[in-house]
């Protein structure tokens, strides 16, 4: 069933924001957003970023609904340090390929930021089952800050990921830093768990 919840929000200069959540059979698909103008005076709600919204908006969707899933049922609260501010990525890749070499894996580039809901879904999706048990087995994870389209881009190039395009957007690179995957541009924009499983199973080690 597609449904759609709505989170209310006031911002500066008496405006609301509208947080649009639709989700379907549980999975949070799209997040989009109004701007209208009210009277904060006779609205009685709660004051937030336009950051802010976006995580409430996501945190609705993603611990307060049930997910319909045959394998148990588990919460998950939205990181919004996800996307390193201070790591560099080029430092983090780096280690990740010495484990990788070290533990026999490939190393998966996650390129993404903290503001995008459609990032913390696409992780969500990485603690469930059975992804959660292949990247265990057969991955290091690292996670690549794009800020708004203005960080790291030197990184998505290297590894030939359509950033400009949309995030999440991944790669995948052996243990030597060789590129063995590079997503199409907007593959990954609105994952599902299914997806992600095929891939994760495709490229593993």
């Amino acid at each position: 069933m597609m449904a759609t919840r709505k989170i209310l929000c006031v911002v500066p200069r008496s405006s609301c924001i509208i947080v649009s959540v639709r989700f379907f059979q549980g999975h949070a698909i799209r997040l989009s957003i109004h701007r209208h103008k009210v009277n904060p005076i006779t609205m009685k709600l709660q004051v937030v970023t336009l950051r802010s919204a976006l995580l409430l908006a996501a945190a609705f969707s993603l611990s307060l609904l049930p997910l319909v899933e045959a394998s148990a049922q588990s919460t998950f609260h939205v990181n919004k340090d996800l996307y390193s501010d201070t790591s560099s990525p080029a430092a983090d890749i780096s280690s990740a390929l010495v484990r990788a070499r070290s533990e026999h894996k490939r190393v998966l580039l996650d390129f993404g930021g903290n503001w995008c809901g459609d990032c913390q879904v696409l992780d969500f999706y990485y603690h469930q089952s059975p992804n959660a048990e292949i990247i265990a087995k057969h991955y290091i994870l690292v996670h690549i800050n794009i800020g708004h389209m203005d960080k790291n881009l030197d990184i998505a190039q290297k590894y030939q990921v359509p950033i400009t395009k949309g995030v999440p957007a991944l790669a995948v690179i052996d243990a030597h830093g060789r590129l063995l995957y590079s997503e199409r541009p907007k593959e990954f924009e609105r994952p599902t768990p299914e997806a992600i499983t095929a891939l994760l199973k495709r490229w593993k080690a």
